[in-house]
């Protein structure tokens, strides 16, 4: 695909990354933020970096920033609390509005819509901190079968899961989940191939990029694996068209079905037996970091880091206005 990138970067103002925050996924989000800082930096933008976890919000307002760049992952950052105090100091930002932003951090409530919209997505159970007995953590098997994913739903980067392969391993995988979480979310296991999907754009507007099929040592993509080894393998244009249109379209209905604008990243499971697809979570504010994995779709369809990033920004915009790409305030 092709990205409108007839804007000037001067006329986009003053422009804060927001980076780092006090998110599980702090260390991730401080990478995001220094690489999409360097290639704004690069087109031209006045971009500066700004960490929450330092620094007050509201000195966005007194500092004359004119938009946001959300670099942030998780808590604080992705789940609809900065956009809202953004929405209040009246600066534009990118990706989705408050509503989108805070459902799709949990992924309990959307699995919940997906499943009342007829999409795909594993069986799952979820369990109150309140609830965690050895008979009620033992019994959850007998529901979903084995081997079985347990997460803490508000958190991202593969932080706090676990995959128990047998009865004995439930109480280990449920407590870790509860360091993280007041509610537990236990997943059917869906045997087969890993994928991702980004989406660019909004509405009926919006566009599905290259489907990335996932394969990491043992099976494992876990947090170490996702940022800080170079032994995953990224497939990209591996599946028959026929197939990869499909899952494009399962994506961009998820995406439409949150109301998610601007970007995301939908993550997939493509089952062995069948092909059938499930989805498993959407992100609102995926990474951006040398392992990310929207950059290395978007350069599949011909898209460069620094023009995914100033596309992204020209995008920012408050809920219920429509953002100029040509860099006028919103």
């Amino acid at each position: 695909m092709s990205l409108d990138l007839n804007i000037d970067p001067k006329a986009l103002g003053k422009v804060a990354v927001l980076t780092g925050g006090e998110s599980a996924e702090r260390e991730v989000s401080l990478m995001s933020g220094a690489g999409v800082l360097q290639a704004l930096r690069s087109q031209g933008v006045d971009a500066h970096a700004f960490d929450p976890a330092e620094r007050g919000l509201h000195e966005l307002k007194s500092e004359g920033f004119a938009r946001v760049f959300i670099a942030l992952h998780g808590r604080h950052g992705e789940d609809g609390t900065v956009q809202g105090a953004l929405e209040l100091l009246g600066i534009p930002y990118t990706g989705s509005g408050v509503m989108a932003s805070s459902i799709a951090v949990d992924k309990i409530t959307t699995k919940r819509l997906w499943i009342a919209d007829g999409l795909p997505t594993p069986r799952y159970l979820k369990l109150r901190r309140d609830e965690l007995s050895r008979e009620r953590v033992r019994s959850v098997p007998d529901e979903l079968g084995l081997p079985v994913f347990v997460k803490p739903p508000h958190e991202g980067s593969s932080i706090g899961i676990s995959k128990a392969v047998g009865y004995s391993d439930m109480m280990d995988a449920v407590q870790l989940a509860a360091q993280y979480d007041d509610e537990i979310l236990c997943e059917e296991c869906i045997v087969g191939w890993e994928l991702t999907c980004p989406v660019l754009g909004e509405g009926d507007t919006a566009v599905a990029l290259p489907v990335i099929r996932i394969e990491a040592v043992a099976g494992n993509y876990d947090y170490q694996n996702k940022y800080f080894t170079d032994t995953t393998q990224y497939h990209i244009g591996t599946l028959p068209a026929e197939q990869e249109a499909a899952i494009r379209a399962t994506v961009l209905a998820a995406y439409r079905s949150l109301g998610c604008r601007g970007w995301g990243r939908a993550d997939l499971m493509l089952r062995k037996s069948d092909g059938q697809v499930f989805l498993l979570e959407m992100n609102t504010s995926p990474g951006m970091t040398s392992h990310s994995l929207v950059p290395m779709s978007a350069k599949a369809a011909g898209i460069s880091y620094e023009q995914l990033c100033l596309w992204l920004l020209a995008q920012a915009r408050l809920d219920g206005r429509v953002p100029d790409i040509h860099g006028s305030k919103t």
